[in-house]
């Protein structure tokens, strides 16, 4: 027997995985539903099985998988494209431009020491906006084209609860429409967090939306918030030009990282002219002028300064979008902060409704709610659904890109649990020094007796790829021992993984 698979056997469970951040015991789904086989187009007066609230990652994947599972399936979408945020004005469009916009830096700042020259380089805005927004069209369609294969009845308009049963629809195209449903599941995301006395016209007071479609480079942008979509938007203007500022109330970006990562990676961002300006508060901001003025002060208290730019980014995070659904009306409990509270099994406390994705407690991120969406319809079916919220990823992608799953340092400590750390810079790595782009590090962070893995966290080029060697990992109790004595191919950037677990329950060969 290997000493893996002791380790494994010995572990000792410090800490529940379970299936949902929060779990509300009170609720309980009552209603069992058997599988009907029929598929096909349902009307609005027929009776559904399912009626998904919201066409964005949850809300489609949950429709696209009912259908798969032989339920009469309806999906209604108000934005009249499907995929929600993340594909029409979050996650895909943003994606889009951060790639493009390292390509343009890359060109102006390191193809010449790769004996690539170019007599000159420049921004073309609207043609890297047009190949976002093609990338953002292709997708959308792709998404009708799966309703149609799965037969899903697709609607275009804004839903709201007549009753547990009943969705009335106001059609986009003019009209109104009952659509009738044994199931309700709410999937219908989350919006921007306003910031009091900010008002944001998607001009030169912009929300990520705004961002996303800025007409001109701006010579000085101010993001407000050092989060995952602030940090990414600024990195995309910074490539192309324009100076940042972020300013932070917090005393740290990014405040869910682990801390010596999040160290680092801001030290890296400095390095990419990017300046920070933490533990700072927004008094206001003033866009009557010729610039957009900024009173600030700290967090603290104290003396006032005033921070000019051409466009300000607010960036202050997310809030459930439940608004015009009529959830008081059928009597939908939620919680202080608007989240609809639900119980294992993704049901509220009104039976036959249920809720997914943004809209619940747990990490707003579009695979969290694909997961749900998936888990929710499959509950319904009568089957087993799972999603351990311990074991979803993060990425912030910008460049390095930083990915996490499990646990920080800073929360292994807080469970007083004995630990053992082990990190591989990326300096070390062969292929990150073959195409000169070493910044970075992979740490683990493990259980001291058992040596099973408690969380992985890793600052590199493609991080967001090299992380799900590590969620597959943990999802399977590993132990360092278990990678580290798994073979990687050579030379490749997830080396550094291997190394790093070899750091953590031995020593690593390359350092």
């Amino acid at each position: 027997m290997g000493m893996a698979t002791i380790a494994r056997r010995k572990a000792v469970t410090f800490f529940s995985s379970s299936r949902h951040l929060y779990n509300n015991d009170r609720y309980t789904s009552t209603s069992k539903y058997s599988w009907i086989l029929s598929r096909g187009f349902a009307s609005g007066s027929e009776e559904n099985d399912v009626v998904v609230i919201g066409g964005g990652p949850g809300g489609y994947v949950a429709a696209i998988k009912a259908a798969q599972l032989g339920l009469k399936t309806t999906c209604i979408e108000k934005r009249g494209a499907l995929g929600g945020t993340c594909l029409n004005v979050g996650c895909i469009p943003s994606k889009a431009l951060l790639h493009s916009s390292h390509m343009y830096h890359v060109a102006k700042h390191s193809f010449a020491s790769h004996g690539v020259k170019f007599s000159s380089v420049e921004v073309d805005l609207p043609a890297m906006l047009a190949q976002k927004d093609k990338a953002v069209g292709n997708l959308t369609k792709g998404i009708e084209g799966l309703f149609k294969k799965n037969k899903v009845n697709y609607i275009k308009g804004y839903g709201k609860f007549l009753s547990p049963s009943e969705v009335s629809v106001d059609s986009l195209e003019g009209g109104n429409a009952v659509v009738k449903g044994k199931n309700i599941i709410i999937a219908t995301g989350s919006d921007v967090k306003g910031l009091p006395g900010i008002t944001i016209d998607e001009e030169r007071i912009v929300s990520s939306t705004g961002a996303l479609s800025l007409k001109e480079i701006p010579k000085k942008l101010v993001v407000i918030g050092a989060g995952y979509i602030g940090l990414e938007m600024g990195s995309v203007w910074g490539r192309l030009g324009s100076e940042v500022t972020v300013v932070e109330f917090a005393p740290d970006i990014v405040p869910t990282m682990d801390g010596e990562i999040r160290k680092q990676f801001q030290r890296l961002l400095e390095k990419q002219k990017m300046k920070f300006m933490l533990k700072t508060k927004v008094v206001s901001v003033d866009s009557t002028g010729n610039s957009v003025k900024l009173t600030l002060e700290p967090a603290a208290g104290g003396d006032q300064t005033i921070l000019e730019a051409d466009v300000v980014l607010v960036s202050a995070g997310r809030v459930p979008f439940t608004a015009g659904l009529g959830l008081e009306k059928i009597g939908v409990e939620t919680d202080k902060a608007g989240r609809i509270l639900v119980n294992e099994r993704f049901a509220t406390n009104v039976s036959g409704v249920f809720a997914i994705g943004d809209v619940i407690p747990g990490p707003m991120l579009a695979h969290k709610a694909e997961e749900d969406g998936v888990a929710c319809v499959e509950y319904i079916a009568g089957k087993e659904g799972h999603v351990d919220y311990d074991m979803v990823p993060g990425v912030v992608y910008t460049h390095p890109e930083v990915a996490s799953v499990g646990k920080t340092e800073e929360q292994v400590k807080s469970l007083g649990v004995d630990y053992r750390i082990g990190k591989f810079p990326f300096l070390a790595n062969s292929r990150a020094k073959a195409i000169d782009d070493a910044d970075g590090l992979v740490k683990i962070l493990a259980e001291k007796e058992s040596d099973k893995i408690l969380g992985v966290h890793i600052m590199a080029p493609n991080a967001g790829e090299l992380i799900h060697e590590a969620v597959l990992a943990m999802q399977y109790g590993a132990s360092s021992e278990d990678i580290a004595r798994t073979c990687h191919a050579h030379p490749t950037l997830s080396e550094a993984v291997k190394e790093a677990a070899m750091a953590t329950y031995d020593k690593p060969i390359h350092m």
